[in-house]
């Protein structure tokens, strides 16, 4: 199988889908001018977005495709350098750090608990 960029296909399908997604976009425009002007998932778009959309929609959707490479690209890397921390560490400095955030956090936490119950209904009669 050769490998050749066929024009016409392309145009097709650019034309079809510029098309849908012209109407689309016109159909939303619609639905969001019969909106009440109280609504608050009224917005304000312009009709020109209509009708410049589709020489941007490519650019969108490459755009797009290029930040979910990098997104990939950066939780791959994280992967890595994570494996190699946890491989190559000795002493394991997130189970202690962890444990004191949790201790401070949940201390901070039971004292203002027992500070609203104290509040609400007094001291108990087993506090010691």
């Amino acid at each position: 199988m050769e490998l050749y960029l066929d024009i016409p296909l392309c145009c097709g399908i650019y034309l079809v889908f510029s098309t849908l997604l012209a109407a689309f976009a016109g159909y939303a425009y619609l639905v969001n001018l019969k909106r009440p002007a109280d609504d608050p998932r009224k917005k304000r778009y312009h009709v020109s977005g209509i009708f410049v959309m589709p020489f941007f929609w490519p650019l969108l959707l490459v755009g797009w495709v290029s930040f979910f490479i990098i997104r990939a690209l950066h939780l791959g890397l994280f992967l890595i350098a994570f494996t190699f921390a946890v491989a190559c560490i000795r002493k394991p400095f997130l189970i202690g750090w962890l444990e004191k955030i949790a201790l401070k956090v949940g201390g901070k936490l039971l004292d203002a608990n027992a500070a609203l119950i104290r509040l609400t209904f007094g001291e108990s009669p087993s506090a010691g």
